[in-house]
């Protein structure tokens, strides 16, 4: 069985679910510049750092360059990103983890808005706590601290 082309209707949905629970990895594409595709691979280097790389490719296809805003495109399974996203490799990252999580709630039908959201931000900051503890890079850990602490300093309370 092949993942579907889109991930739209709730037989496409449905399957893809199928599909991810017997195993199934993308073969993750990424799409855009020779300068966006060279700094999206460091982001993924990092992802594979901290072992997070079978997380992403289980949820997500692609990587697509975009103007404009960074989000998540359920329907192809992909992040749409812009360069300006990938000035910090360490918060690019996270961000990625975090919309894989966001794919991974929309295939389990769990709802985004509210607590979703919370549980895709959680993921993010166990991605950041986790690529700090594996990371052999002192500026990586360094960068992974401030974030925490930036996270730890919002009005928000995570776990």
């Amino acid at each position: 069985m092949e993942f579907p082309e889109r991930v739209y209707t709730q037989e496409e949905v449905n399957k893809a679910r199928e599909l991810i629970q017997k195993g199934y990895k993308h073969t993750l594409e990424i799409e855009g510049s020779p300068q966006f595709t060279n700094k999206m691979e460091q982001v993924i280097e990092l992802i594979k750092t901290a072992d997070y790389h079978a997380f992403l490719r289980t949820y997500i296809r692609q990587i697509v360059e975009m103007e404009g805003f960074s989000q998540l495109h359920e329907a192809d399974a992909a992040i749409w990103a812009n360069m300006s996203m990938l000035i910090d490799p360490v918060d690019a990252a996270s961000y990625v983890v975090q919309k894989a999580q966001q794919m991974k709630d929309y295939l389990e039908g769990n709802l985004y808005y509210g607590t979703g959201e919370m549980v895709a931000i959680e993921k993010r900051l166990e991605f950041i706590k986790t690529l700090k503890a594996k990371s052999n890079s002192q500026k990586i850990r360094k960068r992974c601290e401030e974030l925490l602490k930036k996270w730890a300093d919002t009005k928000i309370q995570f776990p």
